[in-house]
């Protein structure tokens, strides 16, 4: 895929403590713009709900990371985008053109990244249970693989095996051999470590279903020195997602260099450590989030100074955000519908869409901020609830929130919806999944196409017997 040309960007500014997208203004016809786009016309044009991505602000973040890991970080760096937060190929093509990487979690998102011309030696696999067929994928790829059971490890070695035996028999038959490296891998580990974020984000407890025990750091390093078909090029941990502290990543970057020095000790080939991602953003007024410049500061200088108190070489520092990247570059439009009001108890507004689209207020209780893209600068003179058009009293998108009172054709506009959205979406009650379009320099992009009823009936079978003739 040919990349396209990159942008001019605006001034540095850190969309991780903004609420609206980075390129949000309001236009001469007294529309909310993004990206020089007026949110009227494209909700005109391409339908609602419709996901709007604001290219220049992503490329901003992104550079945010590359550019601080570089000047904070005394030693080789990586950044690499953890794209369950929205994957899709033109996000991981954006990506690759700004030098960020791309950490991957089923053979779905490893495909997309491929197709998207994402080099492989900057794509990560993760995940706690990956199918034998995922785990052959990714080796015949050439991708870095981050091991987080037992089972794994051994199919792995399995498989290796397997493709040398392979290897050699070709050779007898007179066939070349192509020197390829060891499949590289790394220990993903739980490292006992608690943040404030929501349970069901928090992966750094030891109560946790990703990664290995510290306590089985030992018998690990045992196994790989015995096994050395598998490169073990370093450790990864992760402690969750939504974070606004700073503490639980110094104290992460400390526990983990002193289990990478152990392991180098032995003689294991570490270079790599991957100390994952995690920082949050602002969805309202009362969100805190550090600046992304803040946070690579804290890391890049927790491991610094770690490695620096037992001379040990600096390892190639990987981080992984994902929310941080594109959630504040993204925003959903609406078009508001019905009212209904309950005398003394609330009134509810009803959008055309709802869970299906945004299945994070029902699942995590997440609070967004809204206003009207017809009417921007409308006075919020209204305690209302957002609901949703699905068939469940808890489809609300935004409850109890002060907005402009609202008639049926407004168009509403929920910020900061651009991670875990697109990526969660559903066809419940058989409504067809939104598109999406980049806007850049007046520009939109199609990069997600809407759904039509047709999709949805394409991979359903009438069985035979109840067809009528």
């Amino acid at each position: 895929m040919a990349p396209n040309p990159t942008p001019t960007l605006p001034p540095p500014l850190e969309t991780n403590q903004r609420i609206w997208p980075l390129t949000a203004t309001i236009n001469n016809a007294g529309h909310l713009a993004v990206g020089g786009c007026d949110l009227v016309e494209l909700a005109k044009q391409y339908g609602t709900p419709l996901y709007v991505i604001d290219e220049a602000g992503v490329r901003t973040a992104a550079r945010g990371y590359v550019d601080g890991m570089a000047r904070c970080y005394p030693g080789d760096s990586l950044v690499i985008y953890a794209s369950k937060a929205w994957n899709m190929l033109a996000l991981c093509a954006l990506m690759q053109q700004e030098g960020v990487g791309i950490d991957v979690v089923s053979g779905g998102e490893l495909a997309t990244a491929l197709q998207a011309g994402v080099d492989p030696a900057r794509i990560y696999f993760h995940g706690n249970n990956k199918s034998e067929q995922e785990l052959a994928a990714a080796l015949a790829a050439g991708i870095t693989l981050v091991v987080d059971n037992w089972l794994e490890l051994e199919t792995l070695h399995r498989l290796t095996l397997q493709n040398g035996q392979a290897e050699n028999r070709q050779a007898q038959n007179g066939q070349t051999k192509s020197e390829k490296d060891k499949p590289r891998i790394m220990l993903r580990l739980t490292p006992g470590i608690e943040c404030h974020t929501h349970d069901y984000i928090r992966t750094g407890h030891l109560d946790s279903k990703f990664g290995f025990d510290p306590d089985e750091v030992t018998g690990l390093f045992d196994w790989l020195l015995a096994n050395p078909q598998l490169q073990a090029v370093g450790l990864h941990a992760h402690i969750g997602s939504q974070i606004f502290e700073l503490q639980p990543h110094r104290d992460l970057a400390n526990g983990m260099v002193e289990i990478y020095a152990r392991g180098r000790q032995l003689g294991l080939p570490f270079s790599e450590l991957n100390i994952g991602g995690g920082l949050g953003i602002c969805y309202t007024m009362d969100d805190d989030p550090p600046a992304i410049s803040v946070w690579v500061e804290t890391v890049a200088a927790a491991v610094a100074a770690a490695c620096d108190t037992i001379a040990l070489p600096y390892p190639k520092l990987i981080c992984e955000p994902g929310r941080s990247l594109i959630g504040s570059s993204g925003i959903t439009l609406y078009q508001v519908g019905a009212r209904k009001t309950v005398p003394n108890v609330r009134t509810y507004v009803s959008v055309d869409g709802g869970m299906s689209d945004n299945p994070r207020p029902i699942t995590y209780g997440a609070r967004y901020s809204a206003l009207l893209a017809n009417r921007p600068q409308a006075a919020a003179d209204e305690l209302v609830t957002v609901a949703g058009k699905h068939c469940e009293s808890g489809d609300v998108l935004l409850r109890d929130v002060m907005l402009p009172t609202m008639q049926a054709g407004d168009l509403l506009v929920v910020f900061a919806t651009g991670a875990y959205n697109a990526s969660m979406a559903s066809n419940y009650n058989r409504l067809p999944r939104p598109a999406a379009v980049m806007v850049r320099d007046g520009q939109p992009a199609v990069v997600m196409v809407r759904e039509t009823v047709e999709d949805l009936l394409r991979q359903d079978r009438l069985p035979p017997q109840w067809q009528k003739a």
